[in-house]
């Protein structure tokens, strides 16, 4: 069914086919007929089904359709979100269709100056995308008022709950009329989200599209067992040095931090994401993988949920997490929007229990596989996470000096070595010279060459198909460490925000 048959305006549709979005994604069916036409909607399903636009669309459709005066300091759609960075997110997603409409949007969070906070506000808006901290902060100034609010969201309700923040959503849900609609979307209804369900919605309709729970057909769980700590670290740096977005989760700050201090001393350009980052350093790492200059992300739990960058191909739990749910939020991170990905748990031996109950209560049957650096099983794993983006074409770079120009899409390339699927790859300091790669991404085994020649070679998962090669001695095409394999983009990339 098209978004047009479901009611979406038309203004809004082809805003939409410009960011390549063409057919919507379950929840959007389920649930849109019923929020545009004004219902209170409670809409559960994963991180990554496509809730954000399944809320944006009717939010914008019904404040544009209504009469209601814009106001300074008086939004008249409300988007209540527990982090920063998903705030951020639902505002680049609401942005285009308000933008289509000629509505007002800003958003509202803690860690910044609240001065242009203040100051966007009393310019007029119409939709406010808003922490409840902050939000409560500023009611308590009186610089902002939810009297004017017609519609109100709430965007991972589970998670606020996880977070704490419940307390005050119900004194922010308590200072909206009563009489306006009201979704609510999460993918449980645990930790009292329930009660705010039968508080705060009349009569509300549900949909569940995916639970947290449900298995994810594209994801592929791996248990990679290692001796020790050293064999640990040299394991991660493989997993790390693949030509593909990969998220990288530990337990604290800390180690996300030195993590990725350490990942860039060898080589692979990597930035961290965690609570010590001040808001301007969370969104210039942030910004810096999403655009692809870099291609390594190191986090804790922050980025777990809410979080959603097109095309990551391999979460790692560096640290196994606490808890299962933990394990599935930070896993969603990939196989988004009906990709492939794979996720990959690094265990140390003591932790063989912990991560056997973690799986089964994840309702995850995977069988541990025992690697060393250099393991097959690892270069198989990193050819095969390749594949998953591009499979039908594969361009090889030629071995280049190192520091030299990013690779063929604006993103840094990985270390000077490396192994991909069956084959390897050794990059040497030929500056671009034909000849010394051989294998690369999907483990392709075969000698490197100038030109656009292409010559059946072998990928990791059997059988055969093309390599195309475009590096020509002296183009600046290879990466920073040479022989580095890479998918070219797909026009997926532009599903931004479902």
């Amino acid at each position: 069914m098209s978004f047009s048959a479901l009611g979406v305006p038309e203004t809004l549709v082809a805003a939409l086919t410009t960011q390549g979005i063409a057919a919507p994604f379950p929840i959007q069916t389920a649930t849109l007929p019923d929020t545009l036409s004004g219902r209170d909607v409670l809409g559960r399903g994963r991180t990554g089904s496509g809730k954000t636009l399944a809320f944006s669309l009717p939010m914008v459709a019904r404040l544009a359709a209504s009469t209601g005066a814009r106001r300074p300091a008086r939004p008249r759609g409300l988007v209540l979100a527990p982090t920063r960075e998903l705030a951020t997110q639902i505002a680049a997603t609401l942005e285009p269709l308000a933008r289509a409409e000629r509505l007002s949007l800003t958003t509202v969070f803690g860690g910044v100056s609240q001065n242009r906070q203040v100051s966007a506000l009393n310019g007029g808006i119409d939709i406010l995308v808003a922490c409840p901290g902050r939000l409560e902060d500023l009611i308590k100034q009186r610089l902002i008022s939810l009297e004017g609010v017609e519609i109100t969201v709430l965007d991972e309700a589970d998670h606020m709950a996880d977070l704490g923040f419940l307390p005050g959503v119900k004194r922010l849900m308590d200072q909206t009329p009563k009489n306006g609609q009201r979704m609510l979307f999460s993918a449980t209804l645990d930790n009292g989200v329930d009660q705010i369900v039968k508080r705060y919605l009349h009569n509300p309709l549900t949909h569940s599209v995916d639970s947290a729970e449900s298995p994810v057909a594209k994801m592929t769980h791996h248990v990679l067992a290692v001796a020790d700590a050293e064999s640990k670290r040299l394991v991660i740096n493989e997993l790390a040095s693949g030509t593909g977005r990969r998220v990288l989760f530990t337990r604290t700050k800390h180690q996300a931090k030195k993590l990725a201090k350490a990942l860039t001393a060898t080589g692979i350009p990597a930035v961290d994401l965690h609570g010590n980052l001040s808001q301007p350093a969370r969104e210039r790492n942030l910004e810096a993988f999403s655009s692809g200059s870099v291609r390594v992300l190191v986090a804790t739990d922050i980025a777990a949920r809410g979080i959603h960058v097109d095309h990551i191909e391999l979460v790692v739990h560096v640290d196994p997490p606490a808890e299962h749910k933990a394990y599935l939020h930070r896993s969603g991170r990939t196989a988004r929007a009906g990709e492939g990905g794979d996720v990959v748990t690094v265990m140390l031996p003591e932790q063989a229990g912990d991560v056997r109950t973690l799986t089964r209560q994840a309702k995850i049957t995977v069988q541990p596989q025992q690697v060393r650096p250099g393991s097959a099983v690892v270069a198989r794993l990193v050819g095969e996470v390749a594949a998953h983006v591009e499979p039908a074409l594969v361009v090889v770079a030629e071995p280049g000096r190192r520091g030299g120009a990013p690779s063929r899409d604006g993103a840094a390339g990985g270390p000077s070595r490396r192994r991909g699927g069956r084959g390897r790859s050794a990059g040497g300091q030929g500056g671009g010279q034909p000849g010394a790669g051989s294998g690369g991404q999907g483990g392709a085994r075969g000698r490197g060459r100038t030109g656009s020649s292409a010559a059946p070679q072998r990928s990791a998962t059997g059988g055969s198909r093309p390599v195309h090669s475009t590096a020509t001695p002296g183009s600046g095409s290879s990466s920073r460490g040479g022989g580095v394999a890479m998918s070219m983009g797909s026009s997926a990339g532009r599903r931004r925000g479902r």
